[in-house]
């Protein structure tokens, strides 16, 4: 089914982003200095949205726009908001995979999920928190929003750390590198070398089969080689960058093709789960799923991947369940 809702105008548009760590604050700087909406920083500590919200107001001097972000730790001045994004969370720490945030993070992800919603009832809602498909689904089921008004962020970002690498080992310009990645936001993500092009020729014209197992492993591990050298924190421009793309789509209502963590009801064999699919995004979030045509050895690697998902959305009900929490 296509969905055609109405535009959004973008003049008047805002974003609610919640958690204004790395991630948010770098995301909030990106939407407003790209003149794509107005901003709400919200955080629990307080002053740190105010300051970062102020910092950014005070550069828009220097940067020549006039939107408008305001910092605050009262959910009631995120009300109606266009998109929703949630970055809250605990980032990973060198030797911490993303499941092992998954108790601490999925309370995180429930709480203000509830809080930012009952303000914004209508918003499309945008995860990121760690791990990502699983806070997906909790975010999905926490909101009570229609499934293709939610989803997560990591397609963009782990497609586009594939499209670096492939620049990168070729020395050729981003530009005319596409890359596809599906599956998890984690180790077992699906990068495809079949549907991934320079200037629209098959990266394998160009790259023998073992410099292109190299660049898919660097992939994979991609978020905790930014983590192992940060050692204090993960990484936050690309993962903003990645979100701003998505929000620049809604709110323009732009006819996007691109990977997110979209809920899926029968598409590639998968039923009942978020995970990393090609989708249309528009106004009010997914307009529809793209099935690529899968070979089965690339099938088999998604279903291991939605596999590990739904082991860890398992492990989170029985963790969320002995607190007294069901979803």
């Amino acid at each position: 089914m296509v969905l055609r809702p109405p535009e959004i105008s973008c003049s008047t548009a805002q974003v609610a982003v919640i958690g204004a760590g790395n991630v948010g604050a770098t995301l909030a700087q990106r939407l407003i200095e790209k003149n794509i909406a107005d901003v709400v920083l919200l955080d629990v500590v307080e002053g740190r949205p105010q300051g970062v919200a102020l910092d950014l107001m005070e550069a828009r001097g220097v940067e020549r726009h006039d939107r408008q972000i305001i910092g605050t730790n009262n959910f009631a001045d995120t009300a109606g908001s266009n998109v929703v994004v949630i970055t809250a969370g605990l980032p990973r720490r060198p030797g911490m995979s993303r499941d092992d945030l998954l108790l601490t993070n999925g309370k995180i992800v429930l709480d203000v999920t509830q809080k930012a919603i009952a303000h914004s009832a209508n918003a499309t809602l945008i995860v990121v928190t760690n791990p990502l498909d699983v806070m997906t689904y909790l975010g999905w089921k926490t909101s009570g929003l229609p499934a293709h008004q939610v989803m997560g962020m990591a397609g963009v970002l782990d497609s586009a750390r594939f499209q670096t690498f492939i620049a990168m080992e070729l020395g050729v310009s981003i530009n005319d590198i596409n890359a596809t990645v599906l599956g998890s936001h984690g180790d077992l993500m699906v990068p495809l070398p079949r549907y991934s092009t320079v200037n629209g020729i098959p990266i394998a014209k160009f790259l023998d089969a073992a410099a292109i197992d190299r660049i898919v492993t660097r992939t994979r591990n991609g978020g905790a080689e930014v983590v192992e050298l940060l050692k204090t924190g993960g990484a936050y421009y690309a993962p903003a960058s990645a979100v701003c793309v998505m929000v620049e789509s809604i709110i323009y209502n732009q006819p996007r093709i691109l990977p997110v963590a979209a809920y899926l009801d029968g598409e590639y064999g998968l039923n009942d789960i978020f995970i990393g699919v090609p989708c249309r995004l528009g106004c009010q979030g997914i307009e529809s799923v793209l099935e690529l045509d899968l070979t089965e050895p690339e099938q088999a690697e998604l279903h291991t991947s939605a596999e590990s998902v739904r082991q860890n959305l398992d492990q989170l009900r029985s963790l969320l369940g002995n607190v007294g929490v069901s979803f």
